[in-house]
């Protein structure tokens, strides 16, 4: 799929999306669903190095998990959390998106040099989508039907599809974006697996993207250790690597572009391997594997 947009406008400059983006997740908070690492500010400043050493072209901080079983934080405490990781992380050169659905969030982490707000709640929020605006940030623009930290499985929920309801979601977002001051060059779609979907309507919302992709804008794949991927294969989320790769595979394929994940340094590898198979990368004639990766020293001799 040729995408219209090579280029997504932030308010650090021009981001290149013309080929595949990782985005590497940092949650900054003490109950992510999908991450069982050190929380702390410290742990997650050194994630925020490990995954730009690992490949990451964006770094998206996090202060408040989506889980539905914890109450939401205050604007406060969420600021507390991450403006240590965003200042590091800036400090690092890296591009920063912000994960909030609060405008105080986004407007501090803003202010510190992040360049992009990746809001949850859909962008209908329009304090926060003024402050994204005010900035020139890009805007991750989210599909859901549910607010934050909620959960509705609905099987009735889109009667005439959920990829035609999400184009009319999209298009009546993008115009009201516009009107603020928010072009479609600063806009990535996410069709929000799992937000306001049972694992049936998460596929089906993935298997519309090429159809979602003709709107314009570069398209995020947030599919990294989801519940559809965990109901498909019977897998806890530190289990749930395979059936990203997959998700991902097929996203790419139908256009996705920017792949936020946490697992940073498998998806370098796996993009590496999907581009060269895809033709998007070269692999020389001459290549070959060095020996001492060649193989797998026997079970019995010490590894030197």
């Amino acid at each position: 799929m040729t995408l219209t947009q090579e280029t997504l406008r932030t308010a650090v400059g021009p981001v290149n999306v013309a080929r595949p983006l990782i985005v590497g997740v940092v949650n900054a908070t003490p109950d992510s669903f999908s991450d069982r690492g050190d929380r702390s500010t410290a742990g997650s400043i050194a994630q925020v190095a490990r995954h730009l050493e690992d490949g990451a072209a964006v770094i998206e901080i996090g202060g408040e998990s989506n889980v539905t079983n914890r109450p939401a934080v205050t604007a406060e405490e969420e600021i507390r959390r991450i403006m240590p990781v965003v200042e590091a992380a800036v400090e690092a050169e890296a591009v920063v998106s912000v994960d909030t659905y609060k405008p105080a969030v986004a407007a501090a982490a803003l202010e510190a040099g992040a360049a992009i707000v990746n809001d949850i709640s859909g962008g209908g929020n329009r304090a926060l989508m003024e402050v994204a605006a005010g900035a020139g940030a890009g805007v991750v623009l989210m599909h859901t039907v549910v607010e934050p930290k909620s959960q509705r499985w609905d099987e009735a929920a889109y009667p005439d599809g959920i990829t035609a309801h999400q184009l009319e979601f999209f298009r009546q977002r993008l115009g009201e974006l516009d009107e603020l001051g928010i072009g479609a060059d600063q806009v990535v779609i996410d069709p929000g697996p799992d937000f306001g979907k049972t694992p049936r309507q998460t596929v089906d919302s993935l298997r519309g993207l090429p159809e979602l992709g003709g709107l314009g804008c570069p398209m995020m794949l947030a599919v990294s250790r989801k519940d559809f991927v965990g109901a498909i294969t019977h897998r806890p989320p530190s289990q749930r690597g395979a059936g990203t790769f997959a998700a991902l595979a097929f996203g790419m394929s139908a256009g996705g572009r920017l792949l936020r994940v946490h697992d940073v340094a498998g998806t370098r590898d796996f993009l590496a391997v999907w581009e060269a198979l895809h033709g998007e990368a070269e692999v020389d004639p001459g290549l070959r594997i060095a020996e001492e990766i060649r193989r797998e020293p026997p079970r019995d001799e010490p590894v030197v």
